[in-house]
This record gives structure tokens, sequence and C-alpha cells, in this order.
């Protein structure tokens, strides 16, 4: 709730003593909370899960009390429009204690579940697994940031990112991303992780991301910080957080980022709805180009120099495709076979797929989109952190 010897108004105007775990709004009171102690990185299971996070009042999930007020405000959270929720520091939570809120929050208004993930940090050799954790959802797979850096700065390695000998999570319950606002902050965690401020390679991380058949991915959209890691968004000279406007060419104003906007990343979003279900096939690969189908719904290539002309397998129907990233069109023959050509450093990535053909007759093309009714939908990530 509150870091140990804090006291005052909370935003919204109540009172909280985290002394005596004194939240009278809630209500909590000491009764709520576990017992101080300190968690370290050689606690057993019990103490993780039991102890004070970094002086951080912890929260007793195994407490009625505890379950209904958190049930209850996340169901005020989906009355208010929220479909999905991040569990924040899952690790240091018990998983059946997480079940027991998790089954009383409330179907959404529209139908179906609220989506959730949870974080656990699982960086091999841990006391706490994420697999203690998929029953529950998808979960955070803190390896494949570091992995997937590794593999587009060397595509050797790429194959690696789901090396399941590692026990690594399960593509079925794996949330993955590139980068995430923990490690962005530290400008890629010390180097280990990939960030906007190098934009070929994030893009090409995304790009493969999406494309690939591991996990579920999320996609990052920010603002520049230079070299303040605490500075907030970009903001009038009264703190009024700007607008985002939109240039010309699609990128955006004022210090905002908006690397989801980015032609390599925003248009994968397409080719994961289209591809979903299926598996990758037909690999090609070699130090600096690889290329691959998803099943006979799509085939994608990326290049680490932006140049790339191969005649491959792509998997697809015969056909002309216009190409989501730089809308050359790619022509599939009888065999599935495709002359793959990219020749753009700044956007060195190729994605095309079904329901995304051109009809080419008299040198006139026209979009033949005969599934273009997919659904695009974006998640906006509200981070909820019901423990601490």
């Amino acid at each position: 709730m509150a870091a140990l010897g804090q006291n005052g108004n909370g935003t919204a105007g109540s009172d909280f003593e985290s002394g005596t775990r004194w939240f009278p709004a809630v209500p909590y009171t000491d009764k709520d909370f576990n017992k101080p102690c300190s968690v370290n990185a050689s606690s057993e299971v019990r103490i993780i899960r039991d102890c004070y996070l970094n002086g951080l009042t912890d929260l007793n999930q195994t407490s009625y009390n505890v379950q209904n007020r958190t049930v209850a405000f996340l169901n005020s959270l989906i009355d208010h429009g929220v479909a999905g929720f991040r569990i924040a520091a899952a690790t240091y939570m018990w998983p059946n204690d997480l079940q027991a809120i998790q089954r009383q929050v409330k179907d959404l208004p529209e139908g179906g579940r609220p989506f959730f993930y949870f974080e656990v940090n699982d960086t091999d050799n841990e006391t706490v697994t994420t697999q203690e954790y998929t029953s529950l959802g998808y979960v955070t797979e803190f390896r494949y940031c570091t992995d997937i850096k590794q593999g587009i700065e060397s595509f050797e390695r790429l194959g690696k990112t789901t090396n399941y000998v590692r026990n690594i999570t399960d593509p079925d319950h794996a949330f993955v991303y590139v980068d995430d606002h923990n490690s962005q902050r530290n400008h890629g965690s010390g180097g280990t992780v990939l960030t906007f401020e190098n934009q070929i390679n994030y893009k090409l991380a995304v790009a493969f991301t999406l494309a690939n058949d591991y996990g579920f991915p999320r996609v990052m959209s920010s603002y520049y910080f230079g070299d303040n890691n605490d500075l907030g968004p970009p903001h009038y000279a009264n703190f009024t957080t700007k607008g985002v406007p939109f240039k010309a060419d699609e990128s955006c104003g004022f210090d905002w980022v908006c690397e989801h906007r980015w032609k390599s990343i925003a248009n994968m979003v397409a080719f994961r709805n289209t591809v979903v279900g299926t598996n990758k096939e037909n690999n090609f690969h070699t130090s600096d180009q690889v290329a691959f189908s998803r099943g006979h719904k799509g085939f994608f290539a990326m290049a680490k120099n932006g140049t790339m002309n191969a005649t491959l397998q792509t998997g697809l129907p015969a056909g002309h495709y216009r190409d989501l990233i730089n809308g050359r069109v790619v022509t599939v023959d009888d065999n599935g076979m495709a002359q793959i050509v990219i020749d753009n450093p700044e956007e060195p990535v190729l994605a095309i797929s079904v329901g995304k053909c051109v009809i080419m007759w008299r040198h006139i093309t026209f979009i033949k989109n005969p599934i273009c009714h997919c659904l695009f939908r974006t998640m906006l990530h509200l981070a909820l952190d019901i423990s601490r």
C-alpha cells in the first residue's frame, strides 16, 4: 500500500499512516497485512511471499477482507471500461491467493473474462518460476527481452529465443516483449535490452516478435526522457500532459516516440492477426537474413542491413501480394515460390499475408481484400499493483 514511515493524504484526499498499517478509506488495518520481515535474493518461497519487499507494506492476500476489497476495486474498474489487468510483483504473492481473487472478478460487460497477465521475474535459477502461475493466465517472460536483443545482434542466435532447455515459459502462456517500462528507463537495462534508442534493431526485434509463433506479444509506446530516468511525459509548464500531434510522415511530435506507429511495428500487428493459430514453416536463415512462413497464411522476412534478394518458399497460394511494410508487390507462383526483395535500410522488413492480395490487370493495380474485416484492437495497459 505504501512504503513504511509514510503518512498523509492520497491523491483522492484520503488519510493514511503506513507505520501502523492504517488505511481507513479502504479500509485496511494492521490485521490485513503480513508481519514485517525482509526479502532477500536467497530467500525461501515463504519469505518471498510473506515478507515486505523493499520496505513496502505487504497485504496478506489470504485474508478474506483483502480479497473482497481487491475484487471490489477491480470490478469497479471494469465498470469504468477497463478490460484487463497487469498483476505487478506476482512473484511475491501466493498463486492460490491470486486465483481466489481472479475467480471473483466479474465478466466484462460485452461478455468474456477480463485479460490478466502476471509479472513474474524468472530469469533462470530463481526460487519462484513462471510455471507456478501459468494456470492463472499469461506470465511475463523476462528472458525473452535479453534473448531477442542477442538474436537481433547475431541472427544465428534467433533460434534460441524459445530455448525450452532453460525452462522458458510455454508459448501458450508466455507474455513477451522487447522492452518494458523498467528496462527502458535504465537505457536497456545497462545495454542488455533493446529500446527505441536503437531504432533499426528495435524495429527488427518487434517485427520478429510479432511474426514469430511464440507467446502473446506486447507493443510499447514511449516518450523521450534523455538522461533523466525520472522524467514524466511531455508536459507544459503547469505540468499538464501535452497531446500527441501526428506529423505528415505518421511520426509524433512533442517528444512522443510513438513506436507503435512505425510501419515495421504497426503493420505487423495486422500480419499477426491474420496468421494466428499457425506455426512457423519454411525457415530460411543466414547470418544477416531471416525468413519463414506462418502456415499457409503469411510469410515474413527481414534483413539486418536492409538488403535481401532471394527466391524462397512462402507457403502461400499463388497470387500477387502487397508487402505490408513497404508496399512492394510480391508474386507467388504455383509452387509457392517468390522473389523476396528488401531494399530499404530504414524499414528492413517484408510481410505478406492472405487477404492482402493484389489483382494485376492492364497495368492497373487493385487491392483485393476478401477478408479485410480484421479486428484491430489496441490494448491500453493500465498497470495496477494490487498488492503494493
